[in-house]
């Protein structure tokens, strides 16, 4: 076991990698197509519920190997040769896409239970839509939000896991070739489970945090 402790602070780094790229881009786009969805022409609107619906329909798993799989065909045929997009590259694409899907969902719901009110009477005060995004619906709706995003954030440090069907040397794939190597499943099955629930906690703790820090939105 001492031998693969490097090896498990190398991987912890790359699921770290992997969860806070996937999660920051889910997060950005998330709120563009929510945004749109709400905004945006019906016929807009019903493109990203379709992109929601098959995203949340779709098993993550099929997700990631149909990008993994999937890019490495079309680059392919765009560069003329065989060229193999890495796991690392394909799991940030998958689960950015996985993220965004339900966190369109989370902030859209946020954003329709901020009072309609409250933008009206921003929009009578003068402010543009950025000033009424930046001080009025953003933080209200950021609150509202919170719970539920953090248990997005929760599920994709787990997702994470899933990566290491492609190939990526991430905690769950450490643990697969340790405990097959050492015939001893129960030991690093566990030291997994305890590196995935370090992140999954110290996600929680930051967003009991958050909600403590903001009280006031939201009610």
């Amino acid at each position: 076991m001492n031998g693969f402790t490097a090896q498990f602070l190398f991987a912890f780094t790359v699921t770290l990698s992997l969860a806070l790229i996937s999660g920051s881009v889910g997060t950005v786009f998330g709120l563009l197509l929510a945004i749109s969805k709400g905004a945006a022409s019906p016929r807009r609107g019903r493109v990203v519920t379709a992109y929601t619906t098959v995203v949340r329909g779709v098993p993550e798993l099929v997700i990631i190997l149909l990008i993994y799989f999937g890019g490495t065909t079309l680059a392919s045929m765009v560069v003329g040769r065989y060229v193999e997009v890495n796991a690392f590259t394909a799991g940030v694409i998958a689960l950015s896409v996985v993220f965004s899907g339900y966190a369109t969902e989370v902030f859209r719901g946020a954003i329709a239970a901020v009072p309609a009110g409250q933008t009206e009477a921003a929009k009578a005060l003068g402010l543009n839509a950025w000033q009424r995004w930046a001080f009025i619906i953003g933080p209200q709706m950021a609150r509202l939000a919170l719970p539920a995003y953090g248990n997005l954030w929760i599920s994709l440090f787990k997702d994470t896991a899933l990566v290491s069907i492609v190939g990526l040397t991430d905690i769950m794939r450490v643990a697969f070739v340790g405990a097959g190597s050492l015939r001893a499943p129960l030991t690093f099955y566990l030291a997994a489970s305890a590196l995935y629930l370090s992140l999954t906690t110290v996600t929680l703790v930051s967003i009991r945090f958050a909600e403590r820090r903001y009280p006031a939105f939201g009610r």
